[in-house]
């Protein structure tokens, strides 16, 4: 079994499809095994976005992910991280296929709902981040 990161970006939760993120994730057989709701402060999200910030969107990437509540889930299942990209769909709605997350709810490359850990190494790093080993359901 594999873990991954997800994020309902703020204007996932401004648009009020929480719900909806979750329940694909959980259709195609992944299962939620941590999950809170934060608001992150721009600290909280430069630190998470750090492997980022010589990038020029760093700074609307993090007053973003800071502009409002978040939830953050750790899902688990067979090839969980794969799975949970192409439920996302590409990174700019633009290109996401028909029938994803991105494509059905995004406004923008970086307005783009969700976000989810893209290898094995960074679902570790981002898991760790939100949350400890009692918040995770084994």
């Amino acid at each position: 079994m594999e873990r991954t990161l997800s994020i309902v970006k703020p204007d996932g939760v401004r648009k009020n499809i929480v719900g909806e993120v979750i329940g694909r994730f959980e259709k195609s057989g992944l299962k939620v095994v941590a999950l809170k709701m934060a608001s992150l402060t721009r600290k909280e999200a430069e630190g998470f976005y750090a492997v980022h910030c010589k990038r020029p969107f760093f700074g609307s990437l993090t007053e973003f992910m800071s502009s409002g509540p978040v939830v953050l889930m750790a899902i688990e299942g067979a090839g969980a991280i794969k799975k949970v990209r192409d439920i996302m769909g590409a990174t700019d709605p633009k290109n996401a296929a028909p029938g994803t997350i991105r494509k059905d709810f995004a406004d923008s490359i970086e307005s783009n709902v969700v976000h989810g850990s893209d290898a094995p190494e960074t679902a570790a790093f981002e898991i760790g981040y939100f949350f400890n080993a009692l918040e995770i359901r084994c």
